[in-house]
């Protein structure tokens, strides 16, 4: 009998959440962000789930590319980072692919290159994120370069907002980038799912493309401010397992490494197959929230390699074999992984992506 950790994940939640993303899309068309695996829900899942659905498909690596084509897949697809070697632009070219252009040296492979065909680039600008990018005073003379070029057939600016899901919000570095843009009069892609639904007015028109990403698997890019269910978007991942073991513990007695959780009355506890091996958090505290047999209670310790403790005292009918949900499901044992993000410090988005390798995915 295999070890009962799985994962989930829906179709018709990734689908929904992609509606979504369209509601608020108006005119414009939408880059299915499928990178990191498809955040780690499985690249070509999720991009067969979405084939009907999105106009474009962005990742970074030439190799996930290449499985898309593959997979028959004929949607336009943008390398958000470019190439990372001069050689992959014959590949690039082949696959029909977009290429981000980010540096001075990625320009002068495209330069140097000779290609079978033009291609489509992003030129990226630097408004603010200061990760990748040209800074504004250098665009004239890389976009001048660019349409220079026998190798390029069409040219969009984009920039990336770094406190989109903040405060502060995009204003600052929408000055610096709506200038460039309305001087230039090309093609536009600024919005992240944070941007989508909190800053239309940056969308760009039926000429622009916005890049939904954590949206699209079921979480708030601002849990802070809004929760998923409040913007209508459905978890796509369940990880889910099940009791193995179960302890009955007396006042004083500690569980797990470094005995992190005293009892402080008789309780109960439950072992479930689940712990940082295979994704979980290892730093999720005592508290976080987990179900169990469709009742929500908390984990308590410290987090094993593989395993963790749910707290079963108030749950008398779960046993070995109970099941636990660890985030995602529906009903009664429903559990945001913003949820347990928040109370492990950090985001959803590595709970998604840290999905290890032994843990089964299916897709329905």
């Amino acid at each position: 009998m295999p070890r009962p950790i799985q994962t989930l994940v829906s179709a018709d939640a990734l689908r929904h959440n992609f509606d979504v993303a369209r509601s608020h899309g108006g005119a414009s068309r939408l880059w299915a962000v499928v990178k990191a695996h498809g955040y780690g829900h499985g690249l070509l899942g999720v991009a067969g789930a979405l084939a009907d659905h999105a106009d474009g498909f962005a990742l970074l690596e030439l190799e996930e590319a290449a499985a898309l084509r593959q997979a028959g897949l004929t949607q336009p697809i943008l390398l958000l980072e470019g190439v990372f070697a001069p050689s992959e632009l014959q590949d690039v070219a082949a696959l029909g692919l977009t290429p981000a252009i980010g540096s001075l040296r990625q320009l002068e492979w495209l330069e140097a290159a000779s290609m079978p065909g033009p291609l489509p680039v992003y030129l990226k600008v630097n408004t603010g994120m200061n990760r990748l990018g040209f800074r504004p005073a250098q665009v004239p003379e890389v976009l001048a370069r660019l349409l220079r070029l026998r190798q390029i057939s069409a040219v969009t600016l984009m920039t990336h907002f770094a406190e989109a899901d903040g405060t502060r919000g995009i204003a600052g570095q929408i000055a610096v980038f709506a200038p460039l843009a309305a001087a230039t009069q090309l093609p536009v892609s600024t919005a992240n799912s944070a941007t989508l639904l909190r800053f239309p007015e940056a969308l760009g028109g039926k000429t622009g493309w916005a890049r939904p990403g954590i949206m699209l698997y079921g979480s708030s890019p601002f849990p802070d401010l809004k929760s998923a269910r409040e913007l209508d978007l459905l978890p796509v991942m369940t990880l889910s397992s099940e009791i193995i073991g179960v302890q009955d513990l007396r006042p004083g007695e500690r569980v797990g490494y470094g005995g992190l959780f005293e009892a402080n009355r008789p309780m109960r506890i439950g072992i479930v197959a689940c712990g940082y091996g295979d994704g979980y958090p290892r730093h999720a505290p005592t508290g976080t929230p987990i179900s169990v047999a469709g009742r929500r209670t908390r984990t308590l310790g410290r987090v094993s390699m593989d395993m963790l403790v749910a707290d079963l005292t108030d749950i008398p009918a779960a046993g070995v074999g109970a099941p636990v949900v660890l985030w995602g499901g529906a009903g009664d044992s429903f559990i945001a992984a913003d949820e347990v993000a928040a109370s492990a410090g950090t985001v959803a988005y590595e709970l998604f992506c840290a999905l290890a390798a032994r843990v089964p995915v299916s897709v329905s």
